[in-house]
C-alpha cells in the first residue's frame, strides 16, 4: 500500500471513530445522570480526531504556490 493510500485509510478510520463518538455523546447527553467529566473527555477526543483528520488531509493535498 502506498503512502497516500495509508493516509486515506487512516482518515477513514478516524472519521468512523469520530461518528461513533457522536453517537456516544448524544446518548450520554440524553441521560439525566450522565457523567460530566466523561462527557468532556469524549468531546475533547472528538476534537482531537477532527484535528488529526484535518492534518492528514493536508498531507494529501499538494502545496499550491500563491
Amino acid at each position: 500500500m502506498s503512502h497516500p493510500e495509508q493516509i486515506q485509510q487512516r482518515i477513514i478510520e478516524l472519521e468512523v471513530e469520530h461518528r461513533d463518538l457522536d453517537v456516544v455523546i448524544e446518548t450520554l447527553i440524553k441521560d439525566p445522570c450522565h457523567d460530566e467529566l466523561q462527557l468532556r473527555r469524549l468531546k475533547k477526543r472528538k476534537l482531537q480526531l477532527k484535528d488529526h483528520v484535518t492534518l492528514l488531509k493536508m498531507q494529501l493535498t499538494p502545496d499550491v504556490p500563491a
